[in-house]
């Protein structure tokens, strides 16, 4: 799998600069909200047949060391 910084991409003139998946206006917040209510891949797909399955797993690539990079301040 290529690595999401070559799928992801954040351009202040799409979605007002959310990471979204290149050449389209779907969100990384989207494809987690798609997953966090409960459709599986093939779901997404079907629905948005532009996205394959590497795009979704970008995105949680991306999520998850966004996540991973998040400090708490005491």
């Amino acid at each position: 799998m290529r690595h999401y910084s070559e799928i992801i991409t954040i351009d202040s003139q799409v979605r007002f600069g959310k990471p979204t998946i290149i050449g389209m206006r779907i969100s990384v917040y989207d494809i987690l909200g798609w997953f966090a209510s409960g459709m599986s891949t093939a779901q997404i797909i079907e629905d948005y047949p532009e996205l394959t399955e590497e795009d979704l797993m970008a995105a949680l690539s991306y999520a998850a060391e966004r996540e991973h990079k998040i400090r708490i301040a005491s």
